[in-house]
């Protein structure tokens, strides 16, 4: 059974950095799979952050900001947050799908087989 356990939420001023960490177990083949991060704040909808998948896509929102990486080796995957705004307040989830790349498949997250518990990210002033 596959799990994706995400881990490095916090709570941290604007400007500040971040690093959310995904660990993937019961994948046999860690490195097919497309690993995306979304997000949800209070009272909006879940939103694409960020996918890798040999290329990496970003949402306008955190492009410059946020790098997503992987590990294959390590079946984890990374987000590295940096110059945290206010609204990157939100949990953050992750995710994993077996994707074949088209324009929009990465930020569709119906697109995705499995995801994890989510971690909250908190950004104060």
């Amino acid at each position: 059974q596959v799990s994706l356990v995400e881990s490095g939420g916090g709570l941290v001023q604007a400007g500040d950095s971040l690093r959310l960490s995904c660990a993937a177990s019961g994948m046999r083949f860690f490195e097919d799979y497309t690993m995306a991060w979304f997000r949800q704040a209070p009272g909006k909808e879940r939103e694409f952050v960020a996918a890798i998948f040999g290329r990496r896509d970003y949402s306008d929102s955190v492009k410059g900001r946020f790098t997503i990486s992987r590990v294959n080796a390590e079946k984890t995957a990374y987000l590295q947050m940096n110059n945290l705004k206010l609204e990157d307040t939100a949990v953050y989830y992750c995710a994993a799908g077996k994707i074949v790349y088209t324009t929009g498949t990465y930020q569709t997250a119906t697109n995705y087989d499995y995801w994890g518990q989510g971690t909250q990210v908190t950004v104060s002033s």
